[in-house]
């Protein structure tokens, strides 16, 4: 026997070779049914391939979803600032618009004060502690400023001018608690109604018009306006409107509640006012 037959190995290693390219022939051809060992590969195949399947899905899925709420916790932070960024700037137009139109009210004011020596100022400071006694304005002297000059807004008057200082002044509200905190005005109508503007009735919001005469009938809704004869103020400032009319204890005078005109609780820009003497030209 030759020796090439002898190695056993060799023959097993030809006869697996014959085998394969046979299984590779009949898989090559078409056929509608597998052969048991192809169907045996092809299950265990399978079977190992469902086995790591679905945990590798799950991973992937899981680390994917990870991804999903990262992505969603930046774009939130996102769109949380640009929200931010509207409600700023939302509240910064209408800012502007309330102070624009607090501009024009004031411009249209000036415009028809032509008996009056107006000049504009803004608010600087208001302390709480005397939120309803006094307000600090950014003109003075060197602006025009003078002592006991009226203060008014686009809707009316607030007050007077109590200290001056050469770039800055004090303005005494009407409802300051002050004792000398005192205006003429009178009641508009058919008859003229003279009193004083003095005190401040916290709970009504209502400024108090006394010494109103007993015998005289004065109205509801009826306009106060500045009578021009304490020789400060300038006459027909609007101060506001009757509310109430109560008698006093003894039944001598009346007093009316008047509302102001005027938002003491929001006050920015303002004018002080003085009225303007004409000079009496001297005959020779």
């Amino acid at each position: 026997m030759p020796q090439f037959f002898l190695n056993k190995r060799l023959i097993v290693l030809l006869v697996s070779i014959i085998l394969l390219v046979a299984l590779i022939g009949i898989s090559l051809k078409d056929r509608q049914k597998l052969t048991w060992p192809e169907q045996f590969v092809k299950d265990s195949i399978g079977s190992v391939q469902s086995l790591f399947e679905k945990p590798a899905q799950y991973v992937a899925g899981f680390f994917q979803d990870i991804e999903d709420i990262k992505s969603t916790y930046k774009e939130n932070k996102v769109l949380k600032t640009r929200l931010d960024e509207y409600v700023e700037l939302s509240v910064k137009v209408k800012d502007l618009e309330k102070e624009n139109q607090e501009l024009r009210e004031i411009l249209d004011k000036k415009e028809s004060m032509r008996d009056f020596k107006p000049i504009q100022a803004t608010v600087i400071e208001r302390n709480p502690d005397k939120w309803e006694d006094v307000i600090s304005i950014d003109r003075g002297a060197q602006q025009g400023i003078e002592k006991d000059m009226a203060v008014i807004t686009a809707k009316g008057l607030i007050g007077k001018v109590k200290n001056v200082s050469q770039f800055t002044s004090t303005v005494e509200l009407l409802s300051s608690a002050s004792r000398t905190n005192r205006i003429s005005a009178v009641v508009q109508g058919d008859t003229r109604i003279f009193g004083l503007i003095e005190g401040y009735d916290k709970e009504k919001q209502a400024l108090l018009f006394t010494k109103i005469p007993s015998d005289v009938k004065v109205e509801k809704k009826q306009i106060v306006v500045t009578s021009g004869l304490g020789g400060v103020f300038p006459d027909n400032l609007v101060i506001g409107k009757v509310i109430e009319v109560t008698p006093d204890d003894y039944g001598l005078t009346q007093t009316a509640y008047v509302k102001p005109a005027a938002d003491f609780n929001d006050i920015s820009h303002v004018m002080a006012v003085n009225r303007i003497i004409p000079k009496v030209s001297k005959t020779p």
